[in-house]
């Protein structure tokens, strides 16, 4: 390290300590911490420190050991996801208030670090808040009281994050995706908790519904929560409103997961010119349409067939053969297992005067049902033994519809043809891999360490605008280091993490001033900055707080 004085033409000059490294054979230099302001006796000091004259007497002068520093707090991460969320927009879109502080030290803490907003203090002492955020100190009940505040400035937020999406990709979207997923509770005291169609399989949990709209490359625009007992297709017309009201798009495709755009949502749709849909159909849907003759089975093909609906539908065909094997494998599995556990039920009550075959009876008959495959296997018992039959001609209509799907849209040929429909339905898999994210692999929205209605809002919203940020992050590892399958030097976003928390920050302390310094990142923290597009350094000094 050594000090430089630049000349600033009129003003007096710069001072600033800077450093000296090589980048492939190159000599460079970065500035560490700016002096300007320094007494020129303390400036002197320092200068005579890099020299390595620290046994020199100067008058009025301290000297300064550059190896008796104090270790500071975590620096790397906070400062890395800072940037990014300036870069996405999320920080300006909150404001510069305490309370857009704190709501932003929640959204950045998030990827790094799940849990409840006691444990994020409990973090937060170990990382640069206050350098990096300008926060001072905070407990629980700010950051609950930030819950309050960004659930109720998140119809706004959103407004300005959908203007940064128009500056950024030029034009409003032209098709937005829509997908609904359910996260179960468990407390029983949640004000938006009750029992729904739990997707996560947890039997006896109450849950609440959470409904995301992005856009077509899955970029999030917005969210929203619902209780816990609402059904997919009634939430339709909550996105026709934003759409319209809140981002004031007047012309756009949404799309909508299997069975989602029903009656209520393509009513709400067309009442509104430029608005359409894609969904796929259900199976009892599908299995209608046959039954009136809209279209027939040997039309489903393994490329797309496209068949004219009335009052301007169309319905896309396509059977997916591996779909349909795999459909077909699972359910002779499940013959196969009823079949055992009836024969072992069998062999059990031959050899027991005690057994009574009613309850094997209603047991199997429960678990056909459960596996749906009761419609075609019929069990009875004839003289204290299960039988098994099996309808074929059930069995055969029950397999008709294996690997089959229908996509149905109301959008114009001149607009977009079948195959462009068709992948453009498939595009409904990043909102779910997005989901993913938010559920159980990166954000984990789980658990809600929260009761009350408006805090449970503002919990989601900050996890989805935690995903923004996680998105960009994945998408920038993912081009310079790849995946899992294609590299054995793959970097995920937890890799990341770990990786920026071993970046602290150093105070050297000279008289009443304090320098702050931060070491020079090893090769692989390196190598991660440089695809992350980030630049960090060390503060010159403390920022102002709130």
């Amino acid at each position: 390290m050594y000090i430089e004085s630049v000349p600033n033409r009129k003003s007096p000059p710069t001072v600033l300590l800077r450093e000296s490294y090589r980048e492939k054979g190159v000599v460079k230099k970065r500035t560490l911490a700016n002096l300007t302001k320094w007494p020129t006796i303390l400036v002197a000091d320092m200068r005579n420190s890099l020299a390595g004259k620290l046994g020199e007497k100067q008058s009025n002068t301290q000297t300064v050991d550059l190896n008796d520093f104090e270790s500071g707090p975590v620096f790397g991460v906070l400062a890395v996801l800072k940037k990014l969320a300036d870069e996405v927009g999320v920080t300006k879109a909150l404001g510069s208030t305490r309370r857009a502080k704190l709501t932003l030290f929640l959204i950045l803490a998030r990827i790094p670090h799940q849990g409840s907003r006691l444990s994020a203090v409990r973090w937060a002492r170990n990382h640069a808040v206050k350098e990096v955020l300008g926060l001072n100190y905070f407990d629980e009940d700010d950051l609950y009281e930030a819950l309050d505040w960004i659930e109720e400035n998140q119809e706004i937020i959103e407004k300005r994050l959908y203007q940064r999406y128009l500056k950024d990709h030029g034009s409003p979207p032209v098709l937005v995706l829509y997908d609904i997923t359910s996260s179960y509770l468990e407390g029983e005291k949640n004000e938006l908790a009750e029992y729904g169609y739990n997707r996560d399989k947890k039997k006896g949990k109450k849950q609440i519904v959470i409904g995301l709209l992005t856009g077509p490359e899955g970029e999030p625009l917005s969210i929203e929560v619902f209780r816990g007992n609402t059904s997919d297709p009634t939430t339709v017309s909550h996105q026709v409103e934003k759409l319209i009201h809140r981002f004031a798009i007047d012309e756009v495709v949404f799309v909508g997961d299997r069975g989602m755009v029903k009656a209520t949502g393509k009513e709400a749709l067309k009442a509104q010119q430029g608005l359409h849909y894609i969904t796929a159909l259900t199976d009892p849907q599908i299995r209608k349409l046959l039954k009136t003759g809209v279209f027939q089975t040997d039309l489903f093909d393994v490329n797309v067939v496209e068949v004219a609906g009335e009052k301007g539908k169309r319905y896309l065909l396509r059977r997916c053969e591996l779909r349909q094997r795999k459909e077909r494998h699972r359910r002779e599995d499940k013959i196969a297992h009823l079949s055992e556990a009836v024969r072992e039920r069998n062999q059990f009550v031959s050899g027991s005067k005690r057994a009574k075959p009613e309850v094997g009876l209603t047991q199997l008959n429960a678990w056909a049902k459960h596996h749906k495959i009761l419609s075609f296997v019929d069990l009875h018992l004839e003289n204290d033994q299960i039988k098994m039959v099996i309808n074929r001609e059930k069995q055969e209509e029950n397999e008709l519809l294996d690997g089959c799907y229908v996509v149905e849209t109301d959008v114009s040929h001149h607009k977009m043809d079948k195959e462009n429909i068709w992948d453009r339905y498939g595009d409904l898999q990043k909102v779910e891999r997005d989901f993913r994210r938010m559920k159980t692999t990166l954000i984990e929205v789980r658990p809600i360490f929260v009761r009350k209605e408006e805090r449970t809002r503002g919990h989601v919203f900050i996890s989805m605008l935690s995903l923004k940020i996680a998105r960009l992050m994945e998408s920038r590892l993912y081009r310079v280091f790849q995946t899992t399958h294609e590299s054995d030097n793959v970097v995920t976003v937890e890799d990341a993490m770990d990786a920026l928390s071993r970046l602290c920050l150093q105070y050297y302390h000279i008289g009443k001033q304090t320098v702050i310094g931060l070491p020079k990142p090893d090769d692989y923290q390196q190598k991660i900055l440089d695809a992350l597009a980030v630049k960090i350094k060390a503060p010159t000094a403390t920022p102002s707080v709130a």
